[in-house]
């Protein structure tokens, strides 16, 4: 199970600190935010347009529709702040992803570091062994 919770991203690991309301706005403002919501809003209106100037259906809401607009309205009353809310967590998993982009940039430099020692090790050691190498070369050279 433990490795499970070490496996998960920065985002499940957020995500699971959401309440049902929070996860609930985030849905109702994707929805909302959707071509889908616009198309079948728009598609309502002008039914209930159509239906009241031909009159098809008794006019419940005569022209200029303030019944319409009611609705609109108390749509518009929800609709921001809940849209608001959705903004704000994902202002929260953004700071999160810098915060954890930070984390592992610092990581990636330190590693980067150690290599970087690492490497300026071994080219020491390889320029002692060349260098003690050519040191024996000469003296048997200096000796025949």
């Amino acid at each position: 199970m433990k490795e499970k919770i070490k496996n998960k991203n920065w985002h499940q690991k957020h995500k699971e600190r959401f309440s049902f309301a929070q996860m609930l706005s985030d849905k109702l403002a994707g929805g909302m935010g959707s071509w889908r919501f616009i198309i079948i809003q728009t598609v309502m209106v002008v039914l209930w347009i159509l239906l009241n100037v031909y009159g098809v259906i008794r006019q419940w809401d005569p022209y200029p529709f303030i019944l319409l607009n009611l609705f609109f309205s108390i749509q518009a009353a929800y609709a921001a702040p809940i849209i608001m809310m959705s903004q704000n967590r994902q202002s929260e998993r953004d700071r999160v992803h810098a915060e954890e982009d930070f984390k592992t940039n610092i990581k990636a430099k330190q590693e980067i570091e150690e290599l970087q020692i690492s490497l300026a090790r071994i080219e020491d050691e390889k320029l002692n062994n060349i260098y003690k190498t050519l040191s024996e070369l000469l003296r048997e050279v200096k000796k025949k």
